[in-house]
């Protein structure tokens, strides 16, 4: 597979072209990326999406074994959430106890808990297809001390949802479109721009949410009245 971004990395920093990172570390510093990105506040900056899909693209070409790398995937992915929700939820509540803190007040503690009380599971699974966010989701969860059963449930249900189904969509379409390697950059273009689209629209919600929330209080302000 002809290297198709720049050496510098292009769009992902220096260093950070998947398909160079692969070849330099081979599928053991695959696994350790995923495992860093999926749940090590350090790796957020590492790239998860493109990283996946480009494995499933050489698995294609017959430089990676697919199955191999699904499992080894998911597994990483998995195991990065679980210590990423133990460093929250071991380091949280010191954090969170700070006063004269802005960030780390103990109201933010109370409104992670609050969220994750509610919309724990979706957030676990959505987040796993955002870039960034999904470093930090489990980190927050660990804070908010979602229940770990829970947090176990769907956090393997998103692992092996993001580990194996964006490595087997970078296998499938190396497998149907030839010389696909011309169209990687776009590709991963298309592919970071649609992981945003589950936040946009939980935005859009929450707003309304907010909104109907609001004017229920009205409502029932004026009806005391």
């Amino acid at each position: 597979m002809s290297n198709v971004v720049p050496p510098d990395g292009g769009v992902y920093g220096a260093g950070m072209n998947p398909e160079s990172l692969i070849e330099a570390f081979g599928t053991i510093g695959l696994f350790a990326i995923v495992f860093a990105e999926s749940g090590l506040l350090v790796g957020f900056f590492l790239p998860g999406d493109s990283l996946l899909f480009t494995a499933g693209l050489l698995a294609s070409k017959g430089t990676l074994n697919l199955p191999l790398i699904m499992v080894g995937c998911a597994v990483a992915a998995i195991a990065g959430d679980q210590v990423g929700y133990m460093i929250g939820r071991r380091a949280g509540p010191a954090l969170f106890k700070r006063p004269d803190s802005r960030f780390f007040h103990k109201k933010n503690a109370e409104r992670a808990r609050e969220y994750f009380e509610k919309n724990g599971p979706k957030t676990i699974i959505l987040a796993r297809f955002i870039p960034v966010i999904r470093t930090f989701a489990p980190v927050v969860a660990g804070v908010g001390q979602m229940d770990y059963k829970k947090f176990v449930t769907f956090n393997v249900v998103g692992g092996i949802l993001w580990g194996c189904g964006v490595t087997v969509a970078g296998y499938v379409l190396g497998e149907a479109i030839p010389d696909i390697d011309k169209w990687l950059l776009p590709i991963i273009g298309v592919i970071v721009a649609v992981s945003f689209v589950p936040v946009i629209l939980e935005v859009l919600k929450m707003r309304r949410d907010s909104k109907a929330d609001g004017v229920v209080v009205a409502e029932q302000a004026e009806g005391h009245q």
